[in-house]
């Protein structure tokens, strides 16, 4: 049994949820129930009530990377639920980011106290609990995201650096591989993930406008020969003029997925 259901996202298919530039994803298997991302307020906590789904449930979060449209939500869910653990890489508590896409503005995320008895700092690959696997460091040796040109870490100068993405982490349990945002490179994350993967969910940080239509089409191409037992499924920082050129290479090995998306 795998069931997902998309709390927070900038889309929705239902006028009931209301959307953000976030993500959160509900991720329930035959062991456990998983938070994936808080999005960037407690606006998932309120889609959840709308769809009844029990927060109170959740073993564990996951937190994907330290920018706040991920994270931003954790301190009101830690505030509900006191019992699930926290997966987080140390590198996205201590960093301080910054996008310069419009004008220079943080998108650090607020912090809030996390008891040692229940925070997984993940410095390296590896199984947290029977089954679920976090990828750490993940090898560059696929083209990156154009969109991650804007994105900036601050150093102990106050320098502004372009982020590597050394916080950046990715999850897999039974078959479904969680990117984030994918800041990384899709194909990044799916070369380094070891385990045959059955779906892939999350943001691929494909903006409209910044990768040209022919290297869309050939990551597309590329995606559908390497991984052809593999279903996508995209929203968030996904552009729509590129969801759709993407598709007309994928067809439907390619899906989207909105606020009240419910898969399984």
């Amino acid at each position: 049994m795998m069931r997902w259901t998309v709390l927070s996202d900038n889309r929705s298919n239902n006028c009931r949820l209301s959307t953000e530039h976030g993500l959160s994803i509900f991720l329930e298997t035959e062991k456990y129930r998983i938070l994936l991302d808080t999005g960037a307020s407690d606006l998932f906590i309120k889609n959840a009530e709308m769809l009844s789904i029990d927060l109170g449930s959740v073993d564990y979060v996951f937190i994907s990377h330290g920018h706040s449209d991920h994270a931003g939500g954790l301190c009101c869910f830690l505030e509900q639920n006191r019992r699930s653990k926290v997966m987080v890489s140390s590198e996205a508590m201590n960093g301080i980011f910054f996008s310069k896409r419009g004008n220079l503005h943080s998108i650090t995320t607020v912090w809030p106290e996390i008891s040692k008895d229940r925070l997984c700092t993940v410095d390296q690959s590896c199984e947290i609990a029977d089954g679920i696997y976090v990828i750490a460091h993940i090898p560059q040796n696929h083209p990156m995201p154009k969109g991650n040109q804007n994105l900036y870490v601050q150093d102990a100068c106050g320098n502004y650096i372009h982020d590597d993405f050394r916080h950046e982490l990715a999850l897999y349990v039974d078959g479904l591989l969680f990117t984030g945002c994918a800041h990384s490179g899709l194909e990044n994350i799916l070369a380094a993930c070891p385990w045959p993967v059955n779906a892939v969910v999350g943001g691929f940080h494909l903006l409209d406008g910044q990768e040209t239509d022919d290297e869309i089409k050939a990551l597309s191409q590329r995606l559908k020969d390497n991984y052809p037992n593999t279903q996508f499924y995209t929203s968030h920082c996904t552009g729509d003029g590129v969801f759709q050129l993407m598709q007309r290479v994928m067809g439907e090995q390619l899906q989207s997925f909105s606020c009240g998306t419910m898969i399984g």
